[in-house]
């Protein structure tokens, strides 16, 4: 599987936190502001994921893939479980991995816990083949999230941070370059480290970038609510910024949306 497809069904999984966001409870304190329901990240996890018993599905591309001329895409079928507050979200997915013929099918598996303080942590693996044809191996990873609570950081017209950020580390995608990269002297490695940065503009959208262990992204998302109880979210952005893998900038953009089971 093409990096640049991982990482876009990154974007995508972290996004479907929307429905568990719109549909939480109220705050854990007065004082305490959540975090936006916009998307958090373009290439990389987020702590933040769906539970509280919902469903969701996505689709998200990328043109053009490294090293082609071609566009590639993939689509997300998955669940919420658990509750994040008290014990523990659990987020499942299934992802097509070739919307054309729909014949690669893989999983990815996040299980995450909210601190209560607008933050969270998870665990999680991208990555899990389902059927002959993958190329890539599993990734493993732990990331932890934040929503600034600092008073320039605050929508107080939402009770919603502005701010937010991520920091992790991971295997394989964080990290290993691809056979293409390799051949055409880039190295063999990245940082293992990710992360992402995402700021509220205008109460309407997130600007984002991240560093996903081998390059440099940014990216813009928005979510809103259709007939009042169903969310959507809808990413763009700009993939492999800097020359440390691919062989130039790509677009890269998804959409989902959310429902209760």
């Amino acid at each position: 599987m093409k990096l640049l497809k991982q990482t876009s069904i990154a974007a995508l999984l972290g996004m479907m936190a929307l429905p568990s966001l719109t549909a939480s409870a109220a705050p854990y304190s007065s004082t305490l502001y959540m975090p936006n329901s916009h998307g958090k990240s373009v290439t990389t996890p987020t702590a933040w994921g769906a539970s509280g018993n919902v469903g969701f599905v996505g689709l998200g591309g990328t043109y053009q893939s490294p090293y082609t001329d071609d566009a590639d895409g993939a689509a997300v079928f998955g669940v919420g479980l658990g509750d994040s507050k008290e014990n523990l979200g659990v987020q499942i997915a299934l992802i097509s991995l070739d919307i054309s013929e729909w014949e690669e099918y893989s999983s990815a598996f996040h299980v995450f816990k909210e601190l209560g303080d607008a933050d969270a942590i998870g665990i999680g693996v991208e990555n899990v083949m389902l059927t002959d044809g993958g190329d890539s191996e599993k990734s493993f990873y732990v990331v932890y999230s934040r929503g600034v609570q600092n008073d320039w950081a605050l929508n107080k017209n939402s009770n919603q941070t502005k701010f937010h950020y991520s920091i992790g580390a991971g295997t394989s995608r964080f990290g290993d370059k691809s056979p293409a990269d390799i051949a055409d002297g880039k190295g063999k490695h990245g940082t293992y480290v990710f992360g992402n940065v995402a700021y509220e503009i205008a109460e309407e959208f997130n600007v984002i970038a991240d560093w996903n262990g081998v390059n440099f992204n940014i990216g813009a998302s928005k979510s809103f609510i259709i007939n009042n109880k169903i969310p959507v979210g809808v990413s763009v952005g700009l993939a492999d910024l800097t020359t440390n893998s691919g062989d130039g900038v790509r677009l890269v953009a998804g959409a989902g949306f959310g429902f209760k089971l």
